[in-house]
């Protein structure tokens, strides 16, 4: 019975108006056929396959030297993004990281050959130097306080800071040399059983003058004696970027700033107006006694009375 009612439905169904109409197949997939060209109408593919298909084979056909391009301009554009949003603490560290491998680069750099090998049996020995007597050497290294210079011996001999010049005031021996000059020096000191040798490049003369005063220190004037607005007669000895150092016969040197020079211009350098071994007349304006030092001024104070033909020609102004 069940039957017969599905065929008779199904009879009713396709039957209309006298002629049977046909069943119409499930379509699943076709194609159209137009000039030798197949036109997909539809396919069980998804369309983020058929575009991922799409883009694999642009990139399949893309040249390599120019998928090498693209693949390394993403790196790098990765990466800076990602330093973007790095930390503060890990930017700091890396940075810090870059400036200890530039210092090893650096030190790397300013190493210099020896002209001997450290061992070398032909390095004399420090009890063979000769005092006074002038070597040829090359710088190897400096420092705040001066420079070590390898003159043959077993060990590297110190030009103190000092033992470079007396014109101009030495603040760094970088402003002299650089590793690797060849300098002359001459041998002040040497002590064979501390393997230390001391250098000047000071003229004897200069040295026998400074022997000289270091003799006559006891007669010197102490610290204690002076006075502000005590007058005194100096030598200048030294000049500096802010000043000179002036020999008063004190156990110390006075300083002279360059703007108590009555010389002074605004805008002169002081080495336009103070040269080594200028006598100059000063005053005391300060003494330290527990830092040792002495400001003077080459300015007359204006609280010093004045000489008497000053005072005789105001009298006679007035009067």
């Amino acid at each position: 019975m069940k039957l017969t009612s599905t065929f008779v439905a199904a009879t009713v169904i396709t039957c209309i108006n006298g002629f049977v109409l046909p069943r119409q197949p499930k379509i699943t997939t076709s194609t159209m056929a137009s000039n030798d060209e197949e036109t997909v109408l539809y396919s069980d593919a998804g369309e983020g396959q058929s575009k991922n298909f799409s883009k694999d084979k642009r990139w399949a056909s893309l040249n390599p030297t120019v998928k090498a391009r693209i693949v390394k301009e993403g790196q790098e554009r990765a990466i800076r993004n990602k330093k973007k949003r790095e930390p503060a603490a890990n930017k700091k560290r890396r940075m810090l990281m870059h400036y200890k491998k530039a210092m090893i680069e650096n030190k790397k750099m300013s190493r210099v050959t020896r002209p001997l090998a450290p061992n070398s049996d032909q390095r004399m020995k420090l009890k063979d130097i000769v005092i006074g007597e002038t070597y040829n050497g090359t710088v190897i290294s400096l420092t705040d306080f001066g420079a070590y210079v390898d003159v043959g011996t077993e060990c590297d001999g110190l030009l103190h800071v000092s033992q470079i010049t007396r014109s101009e005031f030495v603040e760094h021996p970088r402003q002299f040399f650089s590793p690797g000059d060849i300098v002359d020096v001459r041998v002040t000191r040497v002590n064979p059983g501390l393997k230390k040798m001391q250098l000047t490049m000071l003229p004897e003369h200069i040295l026998e003058e400074e022997d000289e005063e270091e003799e006559d220190f006891e007669e010197r004037i102490s610290l204690e004696e002076l006075a502000i607005d005590d007058e005194l007669w100096g030598e200048i000895k030294r000049v500096t970027s802010f000043g000179a150092y002036v020999e008063l016969g004190a156990i110390e040197q006075g300083w002279l700033h360059f703007m108590d020079h009555p010389e002074f211009e605004y805008g002169s350098k002081p080495r336009d107006f103070m040269k080594v071994g200028d006598r100059i007349r000063c005053w005391v304006s300060n003494v330290e006694i527990d830092m040792q030092r002495i400001k003077i001024t080459a300015n007359r104070p204006n609280n010093l009375p004045g000489p008497k033909r000053e005072i005789q020609r105001l009298f006679d102004e007035e009067y």
